[in-house]
Parts: structure tokens; C-alpha cells; sequence
């Protein structure tokens, strides 16, 4: 055996083997072991030492010490610590996508979260360290160097926290080594036993062929119950009085995607009946015994939840935190976020860059593919009502104050313009050309709008800059004042494709130029989704750069205090707007364009991971702009490159993504593979395969027609039936598509 726990017997360290997965789990998942990772989490180092301690390098002594052992198990324990918060994610992916090439047997988040701890095959040819050495050139991560002795323990974390577990780790290691377990290691299952037994350990020890690591196409089975159940029973789990009918009903939800095996379900459904298994076991088999419809429509509703919920752990976070932000920021954004509270620190350090952005005027960046952009940034802040979605305005009126005050004069000269020519009279003198306004209120004309483009373009190719306090502002920069006008303003000036307008009229304003539009908006989530509900297939969506404010139940309890925005504020803010507006022409940056790519690369291989099509769809466009924000911080720090700006960019990336996909994520997967499905029914096709998994008579009758078949078909129907492609289900008055038809068509 591989695995063996750590505990002290009369002051010596002793270790004991742990022989199957489900004492495995057990001994994780105490109450008592859980309350001590949390407290760690929270910042109570001091008590790491009073964790479960395992080791997986070596064998016990025959008194069943460790000290001084020197016989090494058939595994070895790594430990890789001190990764960066923005770079958790992609180490795992790299750590899982080379699983097979390293002989990963078990992967598990630190202690403190800031690292993992593996088990691999040894290779025996190999010293200890040697092994260490090989699987940290493998995995390209560097391994912890005071772990590299064979009795060097881990101190385990709860099986939330466990990524990975094959069950080769707990195979007897065939060694001339034999325990006598006749005194049970006393001390050691008297520790186990006090331990609290939570839902898990509850479930495994009423079920003992219990299997928490179960997957369909690479989804735990106990999610797709726990989000059943959230589904279809407000969140709770059966209990006495109507665990006999949602068990049943769930059992026969599974059971397609179970191969309709007893033995599967009995492995994968909680036993809700505590010590009566007799009564679960029953329930289940006479679920089974229930006629096959094929996939219920619970059950795809149930996946196509999940699946959305697997694009938003991609990107790093949880379904319910954003991926956490880098400890240590770049100056300027230290300089930005400082004087709001930790909650708000994320909307607010990718709030600013719309303001940034606007000081750069004849600037532009070449990306990866050769591409060149601009500082093009659209924030939206999506939060609930009242939650502190001002808190961005401060610094942004302190980035903005050059600018409004070079346009106080410009605002000046135009209105005398006006008086001395009156509209609707012949111009006695030409409008200023070197006029320029950039800050523009949010009632406009389309005349105005227009005019402010080519003013801006002209005068040193500068951006215009919108903020409104509710994302509906936006349909009055324009005089069209509609959603579809500002969907199309936004791809423009993601772009900066041309814009503007021509007319004949002498007194008409007429113009085109590129669009350099730079806006701050805010909404909740309810009203973002009814203003971008066209918008989220089309590239709108993907162009903004969407952040939120997430405060705990907690947080909300305790008003905010905000730091003071003074002249000594504005004093240490000014080096960095000036940097931005002395800049010009093409700028590069080797270590943001490689970044870029690592960045596309790791995407990539998520989407594969989560099998999120939303998630890769979305990925595109966060990258660059994540890099643009990369490349006005390596301007505004005097075109310097630092690990902050690049943990910086890493984290701003996958929070962009994490908001969108929590907010648009699933309808974006649901019309992608609505989209998949109209090009797979594109041409001509079995008329069965365009019929559901289940249909009537009628629907039957309906599709025909649709297809301009004539008569009434029913040849077709026995034929089917005959050839066991369909069966009828007399109690729903439906027919149903069998496995024979999906083993012989469906594939196809």
C-alpha cells in the first residue's frame, strides 16, 4: 500500500496504512478536519500542524515507526508551493493533461490554497530525489526542495479539496513487510473515531460500494444529483415521507447514463433511508424495473445546468467566488484600488481602464497575430441594487480631471461658435477644427455624436469617453436610442472601424472617422441580460470587459468605508497620466506578447478540459483585453514589465471571463449548440432523427408534413417498431428512441 497516516504513539512518530478509498475519505472529511482548513484559509497558520498527516513515500519500520526509515513505498509525495494566484488554474491543467505521463495517483490543493501536493509512480531506477527532480522538469513547476526526504509528510486537506484520486494508490505493495494489525493501532482509530462523520462519511458508511469520484462524460455523478436536487426540490435532499418517491424518480432520471446497471446506481445514489439499505436497494430496482424512454428531459436539463456551471470554474473561480485577485498589484492599481475595501478592489481596479485608455491618442499595440489595437476599453459593472457600484466613480473623476479640464475651454469656443451662427441661418465663419471634446454627456444627437468622432480623430487621434450610471444611458448618445445602435457602437470601436455619417445639406455635419469610444456603465444582473439578450452571440458581449461586486452575507452588514481622494491622491496619480499621454506611435511588448500566447494556449486546453464551447468562445477577446490593460500598464510604469503587471493580466483575464460566464455563460451555450444542431439537420435527413428522443403521434404526423411527406405515415411508425428504432410507451402515450437506434444512427 502507497498511503499511510501519521500519529504519535508515547511521543514517537508512528504511521499506519490506509487500505481502501472510502477510509480514505472518511478520515479526510472529519468535522474536525474541516473547521481547521477553513480557519487556514482565513489566515490561522498556527494551526496547520493539527491536520490529518499523511505520507506517501515510504514503508513504516516493523515496529511501525517512520523515523529513520530508509524502504521507500512504490509512490511518491510532491509538493508544489508558492504558486501565484493567477497561475493555480493553469498549473493544474498541466499537472492534469500529464497525469498518464507522470502516473498521477492523487491530487490535492494545499493546506493554505496556495499550492498542491501530487502522488506519482515512483520510478524505481531513481533516488528519491531524482524522481522529484524528473516530475518537476515534467510538469514544469518547481517542487518544494525540504520535501525531498522519504518520510517528509503532507498535511492533508478535506476532500473538497481533493482534484484527483485513482484507486491504484491504495494497492498492497508486495514487500517482505507484514503488520500485525492485531492492536489496531489504538491511538490512531480512537483519533479517527472522533471525528465528526459528515454527509460523505455518512454516505459511506451506509453504502459501501459508494464511489464519490463516479463521472458521465467527465462529471461527478454526486454534482448531477446535488444539482437535481436543486432543481427539482428547491435544493433539499429527500427525507422520511418522500424519500421513497424523489429516490424513485431520480433513479429513473439516471438510470440512461448509468447503463442501467443496479450495481451503478447503488454506487452513485445516496442512501437517504440511514441504517435501512434493504429500503433504498428496493427503490432502486424497481426504478429499474420502470419501461426505457431513452434521455429524460430532466436529465439533459440537469447537464446543460452543469455544463454552464463548468465554464464558470474554468475561469479559476467557484459558482460562487470570482477567481481572487493578486496580493501584490502593480503600482498604479495599488494606487487606484487603495482606499475602497477588499470587496470592491476588483470592479474597481478593471473600472479604471476605460479612463486609462483615454489619455493614449496615436497609440497602438501589435498583438501576437500581428494585429494592432488600441487602448479600446467598454467596462460594464454588473451588481445587484445598492451593493456599491459608485465606488468606481472616485478614481475615475481623478483620471478624467485633465481631460474634463482641457475640454472646459474647448466647450467655451464652441458655444461662442454658436452664438455668432445661429442654426438654420448660412455659417459666417467655419467651425474651429482644433476643437476637441472628449467627455460627452449621455443625451446626444447623432449630429453631436458624429461630430465629437471626427473632432477627436482629428485632433491627434484621441478617444471620447462615456460614463453612466445604468447601462440604459447608452441608447441616448445617439439619436436612434436603441439597444441594436449601441450593440453596433460597441463592435465599431472594439474595432475602431469607421463611423460617422454624410450629408448633402450645407449646414449638415458630416464625417467619417475611426471610433475611439471609451465608456463606464453599470446595471444589475437581471437588467444586463435584457439589455445584452440579443448581443451575447453576436461579439458584442465578448467585446466588454465585465466585472462585479460579490460581498458576503457578512460583508453586507458592515457599511463601507471609503479612503479620502485629496490633491496628495491626485499628486501620486499624475506621474502615470503623464507617461500615458506622452506616449505615441507603435508600441511592443516582447513579455506581453508572450504572455498572450501562454494565456491562449491555457484557454484552449480549459475549454477542452470543461468542455465549455462559451467558455472558448468568450476566451478570445478577454485575452487581448487583458494584454491591451497589460500594455497601458507597461506604459504608465515608464515601460517597464513586472511580475505584478503579469499576474495582473493573468487574473484580469479569467475574471473577465468568470463574470461573463456567469452572467451570459449559459444562454451563450445553449444558442451554440442550438447552432450545432441546425447545421447537423441541414439537408436531408432520417425523418426519425429529426423527431425528439420521446414524441406523439400527432408530433409525428406534424413533422411530416413540415417535410412535405404525404399520407398518414403509419407504415413508417410500424416499420420502426418492428426494427426496435422506437418503442411505445402505453402509460405516457409516447414513443420512445431506443438504444438500438442511437447505437446504429446517432454516432452518425
Amino acid at each position: 500500500m502507497s498511503v499511510h497516516m501519521i500519529y504519535y504513539k508515547d511521543g514517537a512518530k508512528m504511521m499506519r496504512p490506509v487500505l481502501t478509498r472510502e477510509e480514505y475519505l472518511s478520515l479526510r472529511n472529519g468535522g474536525e478536519q474541516q473547521q481547521l482548513v477553513k480557519r487556514i484559509r482565513d489566515g490561522e497558520d498556527g494551526l496547520k500542524s493539527k491536520l490529518l498527516q499523511m505520507n506517501y513515500s515510504c514503508l513504516p519500520n516493523e515496529d511501525g515507526t517512520l523515523k529513520g526509515s530508509k524502504r521507500m513505498s512504490t509512490t511518491i509525495g510532491m509538493d508544489v508551493d508558492h504558486i501565484d494566484a493567477g497561475q493555480m488554474e493553469a498549473v493544474c491543467i498541466r499537472i492534469m493533461g500529464k497525469r498518464a505521463a507522470l502516473g498521477l495517483l492523487m491530487l490535492e490543493k494545499s493546506a493554505r490554497g496556495g499550492g498542491y501536493h501530487l502522488v506519482f509512480r515512483r520510478r524505481p531506477e531513481l533516488s528519491q530525489e531524482e524522481n522529484l527532480k524528473w516530475a518537476s522538469e515534467l510538469l514544469e513547476v518547481e517542487y518544494d526542495k525540504g520535501a525531498k526526504d522519504i518520510t517528509r509528510v503532507f498535511f492533508t486537506t478535506t476532500n473538497d479539496e481533493l482534484l484527483f484520486l485513482d484507486d491504484e494508490i491504495f494497492t498492497i505493495d508486495h514487500s517482505p513487510l507484514t503488520i500485525d494489525h492485531s492492536q489496531a493501532d489504538v491511538a490512531a482509530l480512537q483519533c479517527c473515531s472522533s471525528q465528526e462523520a459528515s454527509p460523505q462519511t455518512s454516505a459511506i458508511k451506509h453504502q459501501p460500494s459508494f464511489d464519490p469520484e463516479a463521472r458521465y462524460n467527465g462529471v461527478l455523478f454526486k454534482d448531477i444529483i446535488t444539482k437535481y436536487w436543486e432543481l427539482f426540490n428547491s435544493g433539499k435532499e429527500p427525507v422520511e415521507g418522500d424519500r421513497n418517491a424523489l429516490t424513485f424518480e431520480l433513479a429513473v432520471t439516471i438510470r440512461s447514463i448509468c447503463d442501467y446497471s443496479l450495481e451503478r446506481l447503488l454506487s452513485i445514489i445516496p442512501n437517504y433511508w440511514g441504517d435501512n439499505g434493504e429500503e433504498w436497494r428496493k427503490t432502486i430496482e424497481n426504478a429499474l424495473k420502470e419501461p426505457r424512454k431513452g434521455m429524460p428531459y430532466r436529465l439533459k436539463q440537469v447537464l446543460q445546468a452543469l455544463k454552464s456551471q463548468q465554464g464558470v470554474k474554468a475561469c479559476g473561480g467557484t459558482l460562487t467566488t470570482p477567481p481572487p485577485m493578486p496580493k501584490k498589484l502593480p503600482p498604479l492599481i495599488r494606487l487606484l484600488t487603495k482606499n475602497v475595501p477588499w470587496f470592491y478592489k476588483p470592479a474597481v481596479a478593471n473600472a479604471v481602464f476605460p479612463g486609462l485608455g483615454a489619455h493614449l491618442h496615436g497609440v497602438k499595440f501589435r498583438y501576437w497575430d500581428n494585429v494592432e489595437h488600441e487602448a479600446t476599453f467598454m467596462n460594464v459593472l454588473i451588481g445587484r441594487q445598492s451593493i456599491g457600484k459608485g465606488t468606481i466613480k472616485k478614481p475615475i473623476e481623478y483620471i478624467m480631471e485633465d481631460i474634463k479640464q482641457r475640454d472646459l475651454p474647448n466647450r467655451q469656443r464652441e458655444a461662442e461658435w454658436k452664438q455668432k451662427n445661429p442654426g438654420a441661418k448660412q455659417k459666417k465663419d467655419p467651425r474651429p477644427t482644433d476643437i476637441c471634446i472628449q467627455m460627452l454627456i449621455d443625451n446626444l444627437t447623432d449630429a453631436v455624436f458624429n461630430q465629437r468622432i471626427v473632432d477627436a480623430h482629428n485632433n491627434g487621434q484621441r478617444f471620447i469617453y462615456t460614463i453612466v450610471d445604468e447601462i440604459e444611458g447608452l441608447k441616448k448618445v445617439t439619436s436612434r436610442g436603441t439597444v441594436d445602435e449601441v450593440g453596433l457602437l460597441i463592435r465599431k470601436a472594439f474595432d475602431n472601424s469607421d463611423a460617422g455619417q454624410e450629408r448633402v445639406g450645407a449646414d449638415s455635419v458630416s464625417g467619417i472617422a475611426p471610433l475611439r469610444w471609451n465608456f463606464n456603465a453599470s446595471t444589475t444582473p437581471p437588467n444586463a441580460r435584457k439589455f445584452f439578450h440579443k448581443m451575447v452571440n453576436d461579439g458584442t458581449v465578448s467585446r466588454l470587459d465585465v466585472s462585479t461586486i460579490i460581498r458576503s452575507d457578512d460583508d453586507d452588514d458592515t457599511e463601507p468605508i471609503l479612503g479620502i481622494y485629496d490633491h496628495t491622491f491626485a499628486q501620486e496619480l499624475k506621474p502615470y497620466i503623464d507617461r500615458l499621454e506622452a506616449a505615441n506611435g507603435l508600441i511592443e511588448c516582447p513579455q506581453a506578447k508572450k504572455l498572450a500566447l501562454d494565456i491562449k494556449q491555457e484557454n484552449k486546453d480549459a475549454a477542452k478540459l470543461y468542455e465549455s464551447e462559451a467558455y472558448r468562445v468568450f476566451s478570445y477577446r478577454a485575452n487581448v483585453i487583458a494584454w491591451l490593460k497589460g500594455m497601458v500598464l507597461y506604459v504608465a510604469h515608464g515601460y517597464k514589465w513586472s511580475k505584478e503587471i503579469a499576474d495582473f493580466v493573468r487574473w484580469t483575464q479569467q475574471y473577465n471571463l468568470w463574470c461573463k460566464m456567469l452572467y451570459f455563460g449559459q444562454q451563450l451555450e445553449k444558442e451554440l449548440r442550438e447552432e450545432i444542431e441546425i447545421q447537423r439537420q441541414s439537408g436531408p435527413q432520417n425523418l426519425l432523427e429529426l423527431l425528439s428522443d420521446e414524441f406523439t403521434k400527432p408530433q409525428y404526423y406534424q413533422m411530416r408534413q413540415q417535410q412535405g411527406k404525404t399520407g398518414s405515415g403509419d407504415s413508417t411508425l410500424r416499420c420502426w417498431l418492428a426494427r426496435r428504432y422506437i418503442v411505445y410507451d402505453e402509460v405516457t402515450g409516447r414513443y420512445v428512441k431506443t438504444e438500438e437506434y442511437k447505437r446504429r444512427f446517432a454516432s452518425n
